[in-house]
């Protein structure tokens, strides 16, 4: 038991390490207020839920939005410190709800960046409204705070879905498994 349970640390350890690196290196240019593309970042963070579940995949996300609050900070409140790092890279860890569904680890990558996108949009609207206009009860701040969002996440989203596609990277995805599980 005290084996696997170094595995699931080790494994974790490195896709944390890895998903900071290439959210540092292969990051697109940001937006005036936080978020950019980070190819492939959330879908190295999301791995370890899709090998050992959702309490591994929940822990390893929560440390990885730590670590993106240290290296790229962006705070106007509190309460947007929580819902922007380790709330919305938390929600990285709901892949581990799918880890031995059948296409797990797209489902649980979609569900996963749907549940980080919600958590961005909630602090965009309640934190970012004043760079919208008052209009008709504020539905233009809930269509700029989606709006916003989605301009660096459905991105990220659409080609890592393709990636995942890929008859090689489905092959390795599936490869990988096997190696975290043994």
């Amino acid at each position: 038991m005290k084996q696997n349970y170094l595995r699931e640390i080790v494994f974790s350890a490195i896709a944390i390490a890895l998903a900071t690196v290439v959210s540092v290196v292969l990051k697109l240019p940001s937006l005036p207020f936080g978020g950019s593309v980070t190819l492939f970042s959330m879908l190295i963070i999301c791995l370890p839920g899709y090998w050992f579940g959702f309490r591994t995949g929940i822990i390893a996300a929560l440390a990885y939005g730590t670590l993106q609050l240290l290296f790229d900070p962006y705070i106007v409140h509190p309460l947007q410190l929580l819902l922007d790092y380790p709330l919305a890279f938390g929600a990285l860890g709901l892949s581990g709800l799918f880890h031995k569904s059948k296409n797990g680890l797209l489902i649980g990558y979609i569900v996963g960046v749907a549940g980080r996108f919600v958590m961005h949009m909630i602090s965009g609207l309640i934190y970012f409204t004043e760079y919208v206009p008052d209009l008709k009860g504020n539905i233009a701040a809930v269509w700029g705070s989606t709006l916003y969002n989605m301009s660096y996440i459905v991105p990220e989203l659409v080609i890592t879905c393709i990636l995942l596609a890929l008859p090689p990277v489905a092959a390795l995805m599936k490869q990988l498994k096997t190696m975290a599980a043994k």
